[in-house]
């Protein structure tokens, strides 16, 4: 009878793993926890950067037939898990945000491409993947993300300290919306929209959270300037369609990012295309490829093309994202490929900016 393994001869063995995204093997990142052997069974974790990794079971049947090839192995047991690594970095020059590891801003150039639909479906989507996830409108002046979810009535409550956060489908939610009757226009100058953006971030009772999408408002305005003054932004996804209208402003948007030092970490090309439910032909009714082409141009990440589909805007309306009503359609399974690719795009960064803290000084840990 072959003697077990020992620990070394199995985190040899999983060395040959590799982590497509951070593109180093899973023992050397720190994945494998909890490991165990005994009378020839071995169980262990892996432990992912994300939940929304859309690669987990390759890498779980990688390990387990990594293992199971060393002599005296009878039987492998592997546990997928994930813990979201928080990117920080000094050099950001804002504290932490208590209660939430990673803020996304999804914003865009231009009014009218769909930036709000994606905010939200990307949010459902990360919490459907397991992630905790909350949501801040911070669309001042049109705060529609307590419509598309179903929360046009809820007014927001305190616990005596700090603002309450509305909960739905999972997600924490704040939004102006919450705090203005319907048809009440908010006219500000920038000082009172810094403040309101200060009081949502600091002054809100976040409960850990690894992901606060902030959907922007449209253009290069004071609320992306308030905002990289205000927290540390891990990066944003700004949203756009084909046509060439679309994707000057979008240009315009990326630079403005740039120059307020918060990583472009992905682009999305809504409206991409129009595929028709009897025929299944699909019709570039905005135009084709602009999207990934100035993706590839400013080297930002392309996160994938979401169609023209009717029940998209029908969920937006009643409250019910697409992302919940038809999470197999095909328009739910290309935001499911962008979210994964968002959270991918956090984990590189989380990676990047451990590996480049190493040695420094550490910040004061997100809690």
């Amino acid at each position: 009878m072959a003697v077990s393994p020992d620990r070394d001869a199995v985190l040899d063995a999983l060395r040959v793993v590799n982590d497509p995204d951070l593109r180093r093997d899973i023992v050397s990142l720190g994945f494998i926890k909890d490991l165990s052997i005994k009378d020839g069974h071995v169980s262990f974790a892996i432990e992912l950067t994300t939940p929304a990794c859309p690669v987990k079971d390759q890498l779980r049947e990688q390990a387990t037939a990594a293992v199971r090839a060393l002599p005296g192995v009878t039987a492998v047991d592997v546990r997928m898990t994930a813990n979201v690594r928080s990117v920080s970095a000094p050099e950001m020059g804002r504290p932490p945000l208590p209660g939430v590891k990673n803020i996304i801003a999804v914003g865009a150039g231009k009014g009218g491409v769909g930036k709000t639909t994606v905010a939200v479906n990307l949010a459902l989507a990360l919490a459907r993947c397991g992630g905790r996830v909350g949501i801040l409108d911070g669309d001042i002046y049109g705060p529609n993300v307590p419509i598309m979810l179903g929360l046009s009535a809820t007014q927001l409550t305190t616990d005596g300290k700090q603002i309450v956060p509305a909960e739905k489908h999972g997600l924490q939610v704040v939004s102006m919306g919450f705090l203005t009757s319907d048809d009440a226009p908010v006219i500000w100058r920038g000082p009172m929209l810094h403040g309101a953006i200060q009081q949502f971030f600091r002054e809100v009772a976040w409960k850990d959270l690894d992901y606060l999408i902030v959907d922007m408002p449209p253009g290069t305005g004071d609320v992306a300037l308030s905002l990289s003054q205000t927290v540390p932004v891990v990066g944003s996804i700004v949203v756009t369609t084909p046509q060439k209208v679309s994707l000057a402003d979008t240009l315009r948007a990326i630079r403005m990012y740039q120059k307020l030092n918060i990583t472009p970490m992905g682009l999305v090309e809504n409206m991409s295309y129009y595929a028709c439910p009897n025929c299944h032909h699909e019709a570039d009714i905005f135009g084709h490829g602009g999207g990934e082409a100035l993706a590839e141009q400013l080297q930002v990440p392309f996160l994938g093309r979401l169609p023209v589909y009717q029940p998209i805007r029908e969920g937006s309306d009643t409250g019910v994202p697409i992302v919940l009503s038809e999470p197999g359609s095909a328009a739910g399974r290309a935001i499911m490929q962008v979210a994964e690719r968002a959270a991918a795009q956090v984990s590189i960064l989380a990676h990047k900016a451990a590996e480049a803290n190493k040695g420094k000084i550490p910040l004061i840990p997100v809690r």
